[in-house]
């Protein structure tokens, strides 16, 4: 089995979204998870909505803290983008795909459906390049 690791800032909505699109469009020789430098204490209620509104109920996860272990043992690690230098993901994870998404933090529900748009467009080019 790969390890597939998503990594942002608070794993509360973009790598929490990448997580569950990879669970749900991978094959199951994968195992994919997701973690954040400083996680929040819940999901962002709006990437909860906004991913439902695709089918994917997303209401058991929660953020989940970065562990070297996790750093380690993922042979594929995605950093969705970063807030400010200091919390940055990259700083923790060499060779690390970096894909610069926008945070839904504090987004319209609109913006929010477009980033969800984008990561999975980004998920499905991931794992057609990982079947290669």
């Amino acid at each position: 089995m790969e390890n597939i690791l998503f990594v942002c800032v608070e794993n509360a909505g973009r790598s929490q979204m990448a997580e569950a699109f990879f669970r749900k469009y991978a094959p199951a020789k994968f195992n994919v998870i997701s973690a954040g430098v400083t996680p929040s204490s819940q999901l962002n209620p709006i990437v909860v909505q906004v991913m439902k509104e695709v089918g994917i109920d997303m209401t058991q996860q929660s953020p989940k803290s970065l562990s070297n272990e996790m750093i380690e043992t993922s042979s594929k690690t995605i950093n969705m983008g970063c807030m400010d230098k200091e919390s940055c993901p990259a700083l923790f994870v060499k060779d690390v795909l970096d894909w610069n998404i926008s945070d839904p933090k504090e987004k319209s529900i609109d913006d929010v459906r477009k980033i969800r748009d984008q990561i999975l467009k980004e998920v499905l080019q991931l794992i057609e390049s990982l079947e290669k």
